[in-house]
């Protein structure tokens, strides 16, 4: 027998959220960090590095499609998609800046990841058990109306985990993880709508995750993710074969690309708080709505093979936060449970109580209420010095740093401030309610505050985070168009003088040490710097950089012709 539904929703509940409004808000999301700013330290700048060797090659250096390298060293996610992306966008756009068209497909990637979730939710909330409960004399929700409802429900919680701004934004592995991940969770949920197009998006997905360094999650999620298809649906057998194929196939690539790797740690326990501290604030809010869900939908949870709206959702996130306590990879490794936290994220939404819902609105609206008007003071402390100490504390923070206006970004950011003020106006007013309502300010909120950083806080975060302050230091010093080698210098540095200030650095080898300048690493300065090397070079000047104290480049001259 069946549990009963805990879902009671009537037809004026699933009003359709307007289709421009929700575009508007993806796309600015979206395009929010991937247009304007430079890549910033270390992962992201790192894997713009991989990029950009494997597109323009440095002087002596050469690029390995199926194996790519930089500065000698490969990459230790063993990623390949992502990088094949990148470069292929760079050849494909050479009207745009390396950083920008490298950042085209990627962005694409985030979109996909919204449109994915989207769908698989829609899909789940088609199933019949899934369904609200049916009134007696009729009224209740009709079931496509129903589904979209959730759907846009889970949408919105997906751009509100506060997680998905700074990685979603990055040319890493980790929003190719994120984009294939959602498309093996929207081909397992699309199964029995979508036969052919699933199957597509199985393999497409499942390769993609395998090439983009996580052979290890797409065989779980596969293997998974396909048992409990065949123990909730009357999938076909012919199906399942075929997607025990593509797991095989992708068994059989990452053996024959050597790309499987032993990443399990063995003693998690010191580390426990942090772990718990990191899912608090990363997958925020979607998490207190995954644990009420859960909580309301217990009962059915007792027959998984008859709930896959929820026992698939749960499957993805089990593996995903496991994966993330097992092998330490922290938030990059998280960031795969966001799709499937949305979606159990979205089943709560029904069953939400009248105080609950209006909690979640007040909490919401004071704490990104207190985030904008942060992010204004201290735009405008940075102007004009008024209020004192927020401009105090730029300074000491970012020293050197000199502000400038924009106008565009300015208008930007008050169009975004002013759409707020509309929303928060709108659910605080007299409406009918709608399923998705109790994530529109969350949604709304996070991708305003992300907006707002990405305009006015964006030059002060790329003095912060970039090696551009660094680079104009060094240019002073020595010219970009000479021979300089290295010592010591991380790939993410080395990219770093490369895109900012021009340098095409060469590592130190002694018996070839023919170039009039070096840069050395403070980090192993004291290690490198023997009596040896100074009969050769002279220490000119140790260049920091601005906002951090523990980073130097030292700077040394060769001695004599």
């Amino acid at each position: 027998m069946n549990a009963p539904s805990p879902a009671i929703v009537a037809q004026h509940a699933v009003r359709r959220l307007p289709r421009a409004a929700l575009w508007l808000l993806s796309l600015a999301y979206v395009l929010s960090g991937f247009v304007g700013r430079t890549a910033w330290k270390t992962d992201d700048l790192q894997a713009f590095g991989f990029i950009w060797q494997l597109a323009s090659p440095a002087a002596g250096e050469n690029a390995s499609w199926l194996r790519p390298t930089l500065l000698g060293q490969t990459d230790t996610d063993l990623a390949l998609l992502p990088y094949w992306l990148g470069a292929i966008a760079i050849k494909a756009m050479p009207w745009l800046s390396p950083e920008l068209a490298a950042r085209v497909p990627f962005a694409g990637l985030l979109l996909l990841t919204l449109v994915c979730t989207w769908y698989a939710i829609y899909a789940l909330a088609r199933h019949p058990q899934a369904q609200p409960v049916a009134f007696a004399f009729g009224g209740e929700a009709r079931p496509a109306d129903y589904a979209r409802a959730l759907a846009d429900g889970g949408l919105l919680a997906l751009i509100a985990c506060l997680g998905l701004a700074r990685l979603g934004h990055e040319t890493t592995a980790a929003l190719s993880q994120l984009a294939c991940a959602s498309l093996v969770f929207f081909a397992l949920s699309n199964h029995t709508r979508h036969r052919q197009a699933a199957l597509l998006a199985m393999a497409a997905g499942m390769l993609g995750l395998t090439l983009s360094g996580g052979p290890t999650m797409s065989l779980l999620l596969g293997l998974g993710g396909t048992a409990v298809l065949a123990a909730s649906t009357r999938a076909r057998a012919l199906d399942l074969g075929l997607m025990l194929l593509i797991t095989l196939m992708c068994v059989t690539l990452a053996g024959s690309l050597d790309l499987w790797r032993w990443r399990l740690q063995a003693d998690r326990g010191a580390e426990l708080v942090s772990w718990a501290k990191l899912l608090l604030w990363f997958t925020w809010p979607a998490w207190p709505l995954v644990l009420w869900s859960l909580w309301r939908w217990r009962h059915a949870l007792r027959q998984p093979w008859h709930t896959p709206h929820l026992s698939l959702p749960l499957w993805f996130a089990l593996v995903t936060v496991g994966t993330t306590w097992l092998t330490g990879l922290s938030d990059r490794a998280l960031l795969l449970s966001l799709p499937a936290l949305a979606a159990l994220a979205a089943f709560a939404l029904p069953t939400l109580n009248r105080g609950l819902s209006a909690f979640i609105d007040w909490f919401t609206l004071l704490f990104f209420t207190v985030c904008v008007l942060t992010i204004w003071v201290v735009w405008f402390a940075m102007q004009t010095g008024f209020p004192k100490q927020p401009a105090a504390n730029v300074a000491r923070l970012a020293p050197g740093f000199e502000p400038g206006f924009s106008l565009i970004p300015f208008a930007l950011a008050v169009i975004a401030t002013l759409c707020w003020i509309a929303l928060v106006r709108w659910r605080i007013g007299r409406h009918r309610a709608a399923l998705w309502k109790s994530m529109a300010l969350p949604a709304g909120g996070a991708a305003l505050c992300w907006l707002l950083l990405m305009t006015l806080w964006l030059p002060l975060l790329d003095y912060a985070r970039s090696y551009a302050p660094l680079s104009r230091k060094l240019v002073a010093l020595v010219e970009p168009n000479g021979c300089v080698q290295y010592i010591g210098m991380t790939p993410a540095q080395v990219t770093g003088l490369r895109l900012h200030a021009g340098y095409e650095l060469k590592p130190h080898i002694a018996s070839q040490a023919t170039c009039a300048w070096m840069f050395m690493n403070s980090r192993v300065q004291d290690l490198a710097v023997t009596d040896d090397l100074l009969t050769q070079w002279e220490l000119v000047s140790n260049v920091q950089r601005p906002t951090d104290g523990n980073e130097w480049i030292a700077v040394f001259r060769r001695r004599g012709p």
